[in-house]
């Protein structure tokens, strides 16, 4: 199974949001930031497969993102997953991740510091992060034909802006 993590687009300020009064889960992506989601989703087209299902963190800001990934790839809409939340443990993705372990790529989309958290946990056990996605940004990993910790494999990382030229 191979695991593609999606971190979401750019999004508004969360400081001016938030003196807005407004609660960060409804925070957007920007005008800009959905055009370059869009982008780099054209882009990820090239270089990867057709997810075979995709969910997200229910942030709207992830949600939006999910929802360009899916149009690209002209597939189902991604399912919410409270799991993959920014302060999620990366364990507690795994039972998503097993009751799917029968199809070939699935895709996270979700948010910084968790997809570093899990990708690095997946990779190596480790409870500290040592990879971090830039907003837009992907890497895929192999998790074999069961995920667990440490048993992933880094398969590729790519900065958005090069998503961008790949999607041209």
């Amino acid at each position: 199974m191979m695991l593609l993590l999606i971190r979401h687009g750019p999004a508004g300020d969360r400081e001016a949001w938030r003196a807005l009064g407004k609660d960060d889960f409804l925070r957007p992506l920007t005008a800009d930031g959905r055009t370059r989601t869009r982008a780099a989703a054209k882009g990820l087209a090239r270089i990867v497969g057709r997810p075979q299902a995709i969910a997200t963190s229910p942030l709207a800001r992830a949600i939006q993102t999910a929802d360009h990934v899916a149009q690209v790839f002209g597939v189902e809409a991604a399912e919410e997953l409270q799991a993959i939340l920014p302060a999620g443990a990366p364990a507690d993705v795994v039972p998503w991740l097993t009751a799917r372990a029968k199809l070939d790529l699935v895709a996270l989309v979700g948010h910084e510091p968790h997809l570093g958290r899990l990708a690095s946990w997946l990779l190596a056990r480790s409870t500290s992060p040592f990879l971090q996605l830039k907003k837009g940004g992907a890497c895929l990993l192999d998790l074999g034909r069961s995920p667990r910790a440490g048993g992933a494999r880094l398969v590729w990382m790519v900065a958005p802006a090069q998503l961008r030229r790949l999607g041209r």
